[in-house]
């Protein structure tokens, strides 16, 4: 079930409410004399006084109005402003969706004959021919969707978590792709906590101070490449993994920000030097890392490093910072 908001709508009421407040025309003279024979001169003063009472009746109801927007001509254009909305629920959101692809409506919208509608990159598709009857499709303007579409606004989900963005239903989707206030999971085992990342931070500083290794930007820690590890900067509050996965002979290492990808957020990386033990060199890996919400368990496809597991035995290091990362670990 959707819920959105319709701008420059009038309902019923509103209309009822208008035609109530206009002044009741009096029968005149001539009508009265044709519907009911003749009517004296006292009839004829009574009426004149009584329209005369009724015109400057509107006048004032007409001048204190005109002194109420003067006085506070804010207040009437919010006022009016919220009497031009109006709220609506969907039970079936999917009506403002192509039948065809499924993707969200947007102008230019295309019905047949039967009314069947269709997007204009699907009528192209199925080369003007409605799939569902055949007739063809594309050539008729579906005027009446459109400006359902045009007016229409939508709250987005992540309204739950701070979001109070209203926009366009077609736009729904890329809006929420890059929310800064798209819910992010705790990545510490066994916790369920979802919600804001900055809400996030703080609970992870409250509910897992052990659990976690505080950190400074720039400023590189030891962390051991057996398990995954958890890194919380103790100024900003960020909250940084180090998930490691094993291969056959190796250990799949990646870095990530327990964060949305939206701009507000900002951009991380990583300076990484692993030091065996019994072998001279060093293993080094400097890189972006990436933004998600959540982890998952399963072995990355991209953005790893990898270390054979005969250099576990040593030392590993890493700095983190904002941006990107110069210097050494």
């Amino acid at each position: 079930m959707a819920r959105f908001s319709v701008s420059g709508g009038d309902d019923g009421e509103g209309s009822s409410n208008h035609q109530s407040r206009k002044r009741q025309r009096l029968p005149s003279i001539d009508e009265d004399e044709e519907t009911a024979g003749s009517s004296g001169e006292e009839d004829e003063e009574d009426d004149r006084q009584i329209e005369s009472m009724s015109d400057d009746s509107d006048r004032e109801v007409v001048i204190e109005e005109a002194r109420r927007i003067a006085e506070d001509p804010v207040t009437s254009q919010i006022s009016s402003s919220k009497d031009s909305s109006l709220s609506v629920t969907l039970l079936d959101p999917d009506v403002l969706d192509c039948p065809i692809c499924c993707e969200p409506l947007k102008a230019p919208i295309f019905q047949c004959d039967n009314g069947h509608l269709a997007c204009s990159v699907c009528c192209a598709k199925v080369r003007n021919i409605c799939p569902s009857c055949t007739l063809p499709v594309g050539y008729i303007r579906c005027r009446a969707m459109e400006k359902v579409i045009e007016t229409s606004r939508v709250s987005c989900t992540n309204a739950k978590y701070g979001c109070k963005e209203k926009m366009l239903y077609g736009n729904r989707f890329s809006h929420e792709k890059l929310c800064v206030f798209a819910p992010c999971s705790c990545p510490v085992l066994n916790c369920n906590y979802t919600g804001y990342y900055k809400d996030l931070n703080s609970h992870v500083r409250a509910k897992h101070k052990d659990e976690v290794i505080p950190f400074v930007w720039d400023v590189s820690v030891t962390i051991r490449l057996d398990k995954t590890t958890i890194l919380q900067e103790e100024k900003d509050g960020e909250v940084m993994v180090v998930q490691v996965f094993r291969g056959l002979h190796v250990v799949y290492v990646v870095v990530t920000c327990i964060a949305p990808s939206a701009r507000e957020v900002g951009c991380f990386s990583y300076y990484l030097v692993t030091v065996p033990l019994a072998v001279d060199g060093s293993l080094v890996q400097r890189s972006m890392m990436k933004n998600i919400q959540k982890l998952s368990n399963e072995q990355p496809e991209d953005g790893f490093m990898v270390i054979p597991s005969y250099m576990l035995s040593g030392s590993s290091r890493i700095l983190l910072g904002r941006g990107r990362a110069y210097g050494h670990a």
